[in-house]
């Protein structure tokens, strides 16, 4: 008899926990000759990562299967030192036997303990619910840090030449040493005070770039560890080393804010060296080594960098150097308390980009077109005589005349300058500095340009990439490529609010109203994890939240509702995102100190003080004669952000076991909300602001009672109608507004703001040529004139939000709080806006969910895959439940799932993991107007 049921919900007698059981029983029920496999390995959310400094680190893993349903129902990790002995499974450090647990995310290491600068060897197998085992996975390995600011041996050290506090060119350090066994493993240490780029014996160490990357350097400095076996030789070697101003002492922000964390550039360098009989040795930086200045004569973040060909010092970084007249260096005394193992992942180099076009602009200036606005640098290939400069600016657009256009870059003047040595082809490409352009203006060179001798290079922080989507819209899949690379480029190291004029700070409302999206597209965990910390380190000692991250305008520049917010809401998206109960169990302190601050300046329970940015950038008409596009109210966003951060930290309480915060709490919100009720809504449910952010805030974060918030919706589809079916949000309300409304049944009317083409839209940016997402609906306007140039970045993600509503929404990937990660994921389509397909896929930590749905005519078709491990509840749309088939059968045919009846216009099913196609009959509904 099949096991397939059908339950109509209003005569069931199933409770929801018998449903469960029965699906339960459904799901290991099934058994099918299939092998289980190992399919990814992570420490600490990374692939084979260096420079672990926890005691305990973490292990997640993938399975895969050709089966369906499979569940893990037991695993074992070995480690070991050595590859060898962990293939043959001795001289285990942890062995942890078989352990009956579905948990394969975070698993914690429970061994011996771990040693200082070690690398150590994992693999893990499982057992699945179907009676079988995988064979042991793929060897990974991860490498620890160093566990106590005791185990540096290294001294800081400085330049002790005299130096022009003018131009301030990069220094380099460097020392020779000499190896006098056979080398079995080598690893070097290395922070900076300011950036470096680091050498042994002529070759660079790691693919990292403006490193040691951004923290609050006083509080948290990282240090990067690197594998460098390849690079030591037994015999002669020498290290060299330069460094740049960047983010420690380099201009940042404005007002002739530098020397923001030191005066003096400064180096901490520590190799480890293990020889092949066993035996140690270390070469660290101390006052042996030797400083001077080299071909990098200035380098500024927002300015540029100018390289003179003719001061480089050719061989400084290889054995037999002769620095006989460089200056000894000086010794610092700044210890090591305030250093960390680096936990994100570095910026490195990714694509290039060839000129697509050359143009001589109406000025008669030569400039060359890249194709796509992106962040990163020139490599230039230049000929020419020595004393010869050739100047390269940087650009996003250009005017409506075709000119090349840097005003919107206010004081930051992007120009890198290159002066030849006058030896034949010589190569330039800056060190210290970045830029957002798509391009670039050449001077210095005689007649055309060779576009050959220039390529763009990309940088951003190497986070995997995760998430893919594209649909029937060459539009929207034009907007997605815009969202991705809005990411790529402002995801360097921090989140930055844009890469290209004078500011590129880590504002912390852009990246929290970005944050779920970003989680989707790339992997963000360890990038998310570092930065909050730094969030946390910079909060102000009442609980106030800084405006940016590491907080670089003073203390006074806090505390702005839905900026501020960050501190709850990217800690909760991560971990919706990831199953990382850590980092809600870090940041805990901040979230409730963020909290306690609102409530601390509250009055009756209604925060109506201090400064705050409101839905900053929000679509105001210039023909603004009756009001209806009124400014929303900065006092009740503020309300709505403080209900929401509580609700945030009460779930955090719940999810910690605090239960006094969770009654104090839960008693707060309800405050909260009662004020907000008084203030801000009359006794007909209208609010005092009756604008798109302000019914779309009070609706996502249910201020309103029950009664009132279908009505609130109404309001909100009107006030959008009264503007042509057009989006009026800004910062704040632009990144709820599309799942608010399909919420609430105008799944409709969200298409209608996702397709609209003219301004305000997300589409306008597109017709318009955007190949990024716009920091203003209309930073270009209808005639090709400019927005403000004091605020008119083309490179700005924050409206980019929209893609979470199209990757949970439009195609349906969303997860459950009772199955975070997506261990129980929530496939749900909103079929719309005329569109035939969509498609989105998903590599999550238990593997790869996805789903894909077209139309032709009113069938509609629903291929979908859940990973091994994990269970999804999936809603069919359809008109008619008989019509179902899945996998070409009708679901009576079927004993691998679980029916449970309709769902307003959805057929909701339980699944296990497994590849599905579903057919159906579905006629895309006539949505009330």
């Amino acid at each position: 008899m099949k096991q397939t049921k059908f339950i109509d919900r209003s005569i069931s007698v199933f409770t929801p926990k018998a449903l469960w059981f029965c699906a339960i029983f459904l799901f290991f029920g099934l058994r099918l000759e299939a092998q289980i496999q190992i399919s990814q390995l992570w420490v600490e959310n990374k692939t084979n990562p260096m420079g672990i400094d926890v005691p305990q680190p973490r292990f997640t893993w993938a399975s895969v299967s050709d089966g369906g349903n499979v569940e893990q129902t037991a695993y074992e990790i070995r480690v070991a030192g050595t590859s060898q002995d962990l293939q043959k499974g001795k001289n285990l450090v942890w062995g942890s036997g078989k352990i009956s647990s579905p948990s394969s995310l975070h698993v914690p290491y429970g061994g011996d303990k771990l040693q200082a600068s070690q690398q150590y060897y994992w693999q893990v197998r499982v057992w699945d619910n179907q009676g079988h085992s995988s064979k042991w996975s793929a060897p990974a390995y991860f490498t620890t840090g160093l566990f106590s600011s005791n185990e540096w041996k290294a001294k800081w050290i400085e330049p002790g030449y005299q130096e022009d506090t003018v131009l301030r060119p990069s220094p380099l350090l460097r020392k020779d040493f000499s190896l006098d066994k056979k080398i079995l493993r080598a690893t070097a240490l290395i922070t900076a005070h300011g950036l470096y780029e680091a050498f042994i014996n002529g070759r660079r160490v790691g693919k990292g770039f403006l490193t040691p990357g951004w923290t609050s350097y006083n509080k948290r400095l990282q240090y990067q560890q690197y594998d460098v076996t390849d690079l030591v030789k037994k015999g002669s070697n020498a290290i060299g080393v330069m460094l740049g101003n960047g983010w420690y002492r380099g201009t940042i922000a404005w007002g002739n804010n530098y020397n923001i964390y030191g005066k003096t550039l400064g180096l901490l360098f520590q190799l480890e060296i293990t020889y092949s009989d066993g035996s140690k040795a270390t070469v660290i930086s101390d006052d042996s080594w030797t400083s001077t200045t080299g071909k990098v004569r200035y380098a500024e973040i927002y300015n540029g960098e100018t390289i003179d060909a003719r001061q480089a010092k050719k061989g400084w970084t290889e054995p037999g150097y002769n620095d006989a007249d460089w200056s000894p260096v000086r010794i610092g005394q700044y210890g090591y308390k305030n250093l960390i193992t680096t936990q994100n992942e570095l910026v490195e180099k990714h694509k290039t980009f060839k000129p697509i076009k050359v143009i001589t602009t109406p000025k008669g200036e030569k400039v060359l077109d890249f194709g796509q606005n992106l962040v990163g640098w020139v490599v230039a290939r230049l000929h020419g005589q020595a004393g010869d400069t050739v100047k390269v600016f940087h650009a996003e657009v250009l005017d409506k005349d075709g000119n090349f256009y840097t005003t919107n870059l206010r004081k930051a003047k992007a120009e890198d300058q290159y002066i030849l040595s006058g030896t034949g082809a010589e190569t330039f490409e800056p060190h210290f500095t970045w830029h957002g352009f798509r391009y670039i203006r050449v001077e210095g060179i005689d007649g055309p340009l060779n576009p050959e001798d220039f390529t763009a290079v990309t940088l951003y922080s190497a986070m995997p990439v995760t998430g893919h989507f594209s649909s029937s819209d060459s539009l929207i899949n034009q907007l997605q490529h815009n969202i991705e690379w809005g990411l790529r480029g402002n995801f360097l190291d921090v989140p930055t609010d844009c890469p290209q004029r004078d500011e590129r700070l880590g504002w912390t409302g852009d990246a929290q109203v970005f944050s779920r999206t970003a989680s989707f597209i790339r992997n963000v965990n360890s990038f998310f994890d570092k930065w909050m910390k730094d969030v946390a380190a910079d909060q102000q000692k009442d609980g106030r939240v800084d405006h940016v991250v590491p907080n670089v305008l003073g203390a006074n520049s806090s505390g702005s509702a839905g900026w501020a917010d960050v501190a709850t809401i990217i800690p909760w998206n991560m971990y919706l995102a990831y199953g990382d109960r850590q980092i809600l169990e870090t940041q805990y302190p901040s979230m409730k100190a963020w909290v306690d601050y609102i409530k601390s300046v509250s009055k009756e329970n209604l925060w109506n003080t201090g400064f705050h940015f409101g839905d900053w950038l929000f679509y105001h008409p210039a023909d603004d004669n009756d009001g209806r596009a009124a400014v929303t109210d900065k006092y009740l966003i503020a309300q709505c952000f403080y209900a929401h951060s509580t609700q945030l930290l009460i779930n955090t309480a719940k999810l910690l076991g605090k239960a006094n915060d969770v009654a104090m709490y839960t008693h707060l919100l309800e405050d909260i909300k009662k004020a907000f009720m008084r203030e801000y809504v009359t006794p007909s449910g209208r609010l005092v602001s009756s604008t798109q952010t302000a019914y779309v805030l009070a609706l996502n974060f249910d201020m309103l009672p029950e009664g009132l918030r279908s009505q609130a919706a109404e309001r909100l589809v009107a006030n959008i109608r009264s503007y042509d079916n057009h989006i009026t949000t800004g910062f704040l309300g632009t990144p709820y507004i599309c799942s608010v409304l399909t919420r609430f049944g105008y799944s409709n009317v969200a298409y209608q703001l996702l397709l609209q083409k003219t301004y305000p839209s997300w589409l306008y940016p597109v017709k318009m040529g955007a190949t990024t997402i716009w920091e203003r609906w209309d930073g270009i306007k209808p005639d090709s004139t400019f927005e403000n140039p004091g605020m008119n970045s083309f490179n700005h993600y924050a409206y980019g939000a929209i893609g979470d509503w199209m990757y949970r929404k439009m195609v349906g990937l969303d997860t459950y709080e009772d199955g975070v990660a997506y261990k129980h994921s929530r496939i749900q389509p909103h079929i719309g806006g005329d569109f035939t397909d969509a498609k989105a896929s998903l590599n999550t930590y238990f593997g790869i969910l996805s789903n894909e749905w077209k139309m032709s005519g009113n069938r509609l078709t629903m291929t979908v895959h859940i990973p091994v491990n994990t269970h999804s509840t999936v809603f069919i749309p359809t008109n008619d439940p008989s019509s179902v088939r899945v996998n070409g059968k009708p679901l009576n045919d079927m004993d691998s799932l679980l029916v449970e009846g309709k769902d307003g216009e959805f057929l909701k099913i339980q699944l296990g993991s497994g590849s599905y196609t579903f057919t159906s009959q579905y006629q895309v509904p006539k949505k009330k107007i």
